[in-house]
């Protein structure tokens, strides 16, 4: 009998492609999204993706502050797991939450294991530094909650079939679809903020004048270790374990910019601006934890991830609101 797992925020960017895995995956699938940041298409667009397996997907819209309506949710159906994406309230025996590598700070070396001290910089990875201490004391307030905290480093990427991908609404707060914007001019130009950083370019030694480093992790990768995370909570030793999930692969924002204009044949024109506060230099994951235990490795490389993110930018230009 295959389980049925809740997922919140499941018609977002990470939340849309993890959905599409679980259902080829043969689980049953119902999300709950309030569309506040997202699209209604995207649940549909995983349907049609799915092929057959699409009949497991149900879709509620509705928002998780909404007590009665969720308690209705969890009257109507009996899940296994859930797996949080929204940034609200959800309850089930067993939980995946997607924190993330922002509650790793600026960290004194690199890569970042999952031992690293924590100290948030900035107000986002706070609240995903707090989350995962209420995860803890509710592990420790009952032993019959099984829960694994998920750190992403930087989603990024589309399906390879073109059909879902980022889709923010108003302003990203993420590189790649800035960069996307300006290949389908959207955008005159990406702003680049800082480049005074002491990072390297993939020239082999450091540069005093050079961008942030990130791990840019492909978001169906993201999406399989959700799938290896589900799996672990099956373990009746698990109690609130914590998983990086990335490459282990440092990459500059320029290197990103160079793979897109070549998967995209586009110039990206870029704009310098001055650093950001709360921005990190260098920073990205030690994934051993997650190749031993989780038997979890990423896929795809940075080719693969703008190639994609390219399909998808070049067939829904304007998202999920393309005509």
């Amino acid at each position: 009998m295959s389980k049925t797992i809740l997922v919140t925020g499941g018609a977002g960017y990470v939340g849309s492609h993890t959905v599409l895995q679980l259902l080829l995956s043969g689980y049953k699938t119902v999300v709950v999204d309030n569309l506040d940041n997202s699209s209604d298409v995207a649940p549909k667009r995983v349907k049609e993706l799915a092929g057959e397996f699409g009949r497991n997907l149900s879709f509620h819209q509705v928002d998780l502050r909404d007590r009665p309506a969720i308690q209705k949710i969890f009257a109507q159906t009996k899940f296994d797991a859930v797996i949080h994406f929204a940034g609200l309230n959800a309850v089930g025996e067993s939980l995946v939450f997607s924190s993330s590598a922002a509650v790793y700070g600026w960290p004194k070396k690199v890569p970042c294991t999952e031992e690293f001290p924590l100290s948030a910089v900035n107000p986002y990875g706070r609240t995903k530094l707090f989350i995962e201490e209420i995860c803890r004391d509710l592990r420790n307030s009952d032993s019959q909650w099984k829960i694994i905290l998920l750190r992403y480093f930087n989603p990024v990427g589309a399906h390879p079939s073109g059909h879902i991908g980022e889709d923010p609404r108003g302003t990203p707060n993420n590189l790649m679809p800035f960069v996307q914007q300006a290949a389908v001019g959207r955008l005159q130009a990406l702003t680049v903020f800082g480049k005074d950083y002491a990072t390297k370019d993939g020239t082999g030694g450091p540069f005093l004048v050079s961008f942030r480093v990130r791990d840019y992790v492909h978001v169906v990768d993201l999406a399989d270790g959700h799938i290896a995370a589900l799996k672990k909570l099956s373990d009746p030793k698990r109690g609130c374990e914590v998983y990086n999930l990335g490459t282990g692969k440092g990459t500059s924002v320029l290197e990103m910019v160079t793979a897109f204009e070549k998967a995209s044949g586009k110039k990206i024109p870029l704009q310098i601006a001055g650093r950001r506060p709360g921005d990190s230099e260098v920073i990205y994951a030690s994934i051993k934890k997650a190749e031993t235990e989780l038997k979890w490795k990423a896929k795809y490389g940075i080719e693969e991830i703008c190639e994609d993110q390219w399909n998808w930018a070049s067939k829904n230009p304007f998202g999920y609101g393309s005509p």
